[in-house]
């Protein structure tokens, strides 16, 4: 039964292809309504260009009604080096600024040599080269004294290298070390000559000994110093830290801020860094080289530096409260237009403290330059230009998705030639940006006032006179302004009520919002419509097709039927 579902088999007709044709014909509402759907999202694509067009002219106008376009200001600096700024309270002039005094910052100087000596007394037999307790450590290997070749056990004593000193010089040169100054002391009867281009031990930068064409040299600092990279409590400070609990925890302030620290797993380069990350107004460092750690305000000027602790805390054994040593920064000193001496505890000077509103001039260091400010035109100017393009984008988006023409008597339309809100939406911006303003007490309250004019017969904003647009944001900047922010009734006022009700508050919804909402809800309920269709276009063909069948199966039986009655009654031949 199954091959009778073949279009034709017996019947010779091929009902299939004419289903397939009926089908067709029956769904030509299907496909008009596709039609449909495809303009619908042709005019979506389309309000979604007036919408992108009318948001980037949104804010070129948001941009003209924002303070301190029309009034700012230009700094400009006569020498070079210096620069300068001023917003739109600087009063426009000339004035000469004369800088006498840079201005510095205040540093605290902890006390020098806070670590322990290299050895508590002359005796430095027990002293080993490995465990010196200087700055750097030593490295093995060789050094000169006199021409002679001293080598550098590690291992050994700071004794037994006093002694190869001796014995590689024939005694000739002695060596010891002075528990009083923490250096080592080299001492001849004659000059005695350190190094050559051949040492390969650090040992005389280490001990910071150097020729002085004498028979007696001595370190140039004392040696001992603190290791930052151990514990406080291993550190080698010759002061120890008593002002601890029991667990070894103690703290100070700087500048009122509590800084914690710990003597038994904190070291003083992690104290340090603690003491940076913290609002202390500060920087704190170590200084190898004096063995003491400074702290230097983060700002300039003749500020002091705040610093307390019980005693015996970690900042009495950094010597950073009874023996630290306050070096005060320097205030800028300088006059304006040749007055009195000024102060300034930055070395940018701001109206705090040359009383000229809204300027700031930054020297580079001392000397006079001449600061002249001036109306900044081009900032305005290049606002307005902006403006000017983002207005006459839209005006030619819309028109091109709204003209009509006609040519050889064929009317062609455009996407949105049937939208007449759309199109009514040109004409509403171009009245709002050229009308008069009302309630100005200015000759400037019209945009053909600045030199700014439709261009020709088009829809489309030029500036006509650059030259009095220039002069009035140089010389009537309120003027201006009051033409584009006049509350209510300026053009940026009058733009926005329209941009609210093309766009919505929020940059969606409003009237524009409102028609591609209509066309989305128009093309569901449209596709709705097609499966609808489709659906019961599927229901028709199984009826066409079922009937079909039973005519081809009813055509089979028949032949079926005439073939058994042909061998039932075969036909005689006649005699």
């Amino acid at each position: 039964m199954n091959s009778l579902q073949l279009s034709g088999l017996v019947s010779g007709f091929d009902w299939k292809s004419f289903v397939d044709q009926i089908i067709s014909l029956e769904r030509t509402p299907a496909t008009s309504l596709q039609t449909e759907i495809n303009r619908n999202l042709q005019k979506a694509t389309a309000l979604g260009g007036v919408e992108s067009r009318l948001t980037e002219l949104r804010e070129a106008s948001a941009a003209l009604n924002s303070d301190g376009v029309f009034n700012a200001r230009a700094a400009t600096v006569t020498g070079a080096g210096w620069s300068a700024s001023a917003d739109g309270a600087a009063a426009t002039g000339t004035y000469s600024f004369a800088v006498s005094q840079a201005a510095t910052t205040s540093r605290l100087l902890g006390s020098a040599n806070i670590g322990r000596p290299i050895a508590a007394t002359s005796d430095v037999t027990g002293v080993t080269l490995a465990a010196l307790g200087t700055g750097a450590a030593l490295t093995g290997g060789e050094f000169t004294v006199n021409g002679a070749r001293v080598t550098v056990d590690l291992a050994g004593s700071l004794d037994a290298l006093f002694t190869r000193i001796s014995t590689a010089t024939g005694g000739a040169v002695t060596a010891a070390y002075n528990p009083a100054t923490d250096k080592i002391e080299l001492n001849s009867a004659s000059p005695i000559v350190l190094g050559s281009t051949t040492d390969s031990s650090n040992f005389l930068n280490v001990t910071r000994l150097a020729n002085n064409g004498t028979g007696s040299v001595a370190s140039g600092s004392a040696l001992g110093t603190v290791t930052p990279g151990s514990t406080l409590a291993g550190a080698r400070l010759s002061t120890a830290i008593t002002a601890v609990d029991g667990s070894g925890n103690g703290s100070f302030a700087i500048n009122g801020v509590n800084i914690a620290y710990n003597v038994n797993t904190d070291t003083l380069n992690s104290v340090v860094t603690r003491i940076n990350a913290a609002s202390t107004g500060v920087t704190a460092a170590f200084d190898v080289a004096n063995d003491r750690v400074t702290l230097t305000n983060s700002t300039t000027g003749d500020l002091g530096i705040g610093v307390s602790e019980s005693a015996g805390g970690l900042l009495g054994a950094l010597g950073l409260t009874g023996g630290g040593t306050l070096a005060r920064g320097l205030n800028t000193e300088f006059t304006v237009n040749g007055g009195p001496t000024l102060t300034s505890m930055g070395n940018a000077l701001t109206s705090d403290s040359h009383g000229i509103a809204g300027l700031t001039v930054n020297p580079a260091g001392g000397g006079t330059q001449v600061v002249n400010i001036a109306a900044d035109t081009a900032s305005a100017r290049t606002k307005i230009d902006t403006f000017i393009n983002k207005f006459n984008a839209v005006q030619d988006y819309i028109e091109s998705q709204t003209k009509v023409t006609s040519a050889g008597g064929k009317v062609s339309t455009s996407t949105l030639s049937d939208n007449r809100e759309i199109q009514n939406w040109t004409k509403q911006l171009r009245s709002s940006v050229f009308s008069a303003v009302p309630g100005l007490s200015t000759s400037l309250s019209r945009l053909d006032h600045l030199g700014i004019d439709f261009s020709g017969t088009a829809a489309t904003l030029a500036v006509k006179d650059s030259i009095k647009l220039t002069a009035a944001l140089r010389d009537r900047p309120g003027e201006v302004s009051a033409l584009f922010r006049q509350s209510s009734t300026g053009i940026s006022a009058r733009l926005d009520a329209l941009f609210t009700s093309y766009l919505g508050n929020l940059g969606s919804g409003g009237l524009l919002g409102a028609q591609k909402t209509n066309l989305t809800n128009s093309n569901t309920s449209l596709t709705q419509q097609i499966a609808d269709i489709d659906r019961r276009l599927i229901q028709r063909r199984a009826q066409l097709e079922a009937g079909f069948i039973a005519m081809e199966q009813a055509q089979s039986l028949i032949k079926q039927m005439q073939s058994q009655l042909t061998s039932a009654f075969p036909e005689k031949k006649s005699s």
